[in-house]
């Protein structure tokens, strides 16, 4: 089973930058579409944007203009840079590896740890 190995969070100040990435490890046969949630406290988990194999993004409309998700697939990785960062996208971000269909997108990998992105105002 495929298994997402998440890094990048950290503090930051609201209009400043990361960029988050997150690497398969594990089986990995072909990996189709690739996903960013993330779930503050006393939320539930909610996707921000994913990619298809073909390079197709979406985004959440809450994120719209300011984040990019894009995807190595040599190296088996996808990065989130989140630009203009608000309070409200403080979360923890996950990834997840799946695939898409109709404009959606239905993971199946197990899901990693997690990174914490926290926006101070």
């Amino acid at each position: 089973q495929v298994q997402p190995v998440e890094s990048g969070g950290g503090l930051v100040q609201a209009g400043g930058s990361l960029r988050l990435s997150c690497a398969a490890s594990g089986s990995i046969f072909r990996i189709d579409a690739m996903g960013w949630y993330r779930q503050a406290p006393g939320n539930k988990r909610d996707l921000v944007a994913f990619i298809t194999s073909g390079g197709t993004t979406t985004y959440a409309d809450s994120v719209k203009g300011r984040f990019t998700i894009s995807r190595d697939n040599a190296k088996n990785t996808v990065y989130l840079q989140m630009n203009s960062l608000k309070p409200e996208d403080t979360a923890v971000y996950y990834c997840s590896f799946g695939r898409s269909g109709s404009g959606s997108y239905f993971p199946y990998s197990n899901w990693g740890q997690g990174t914490q992105v926290t926006v101070s105002s």
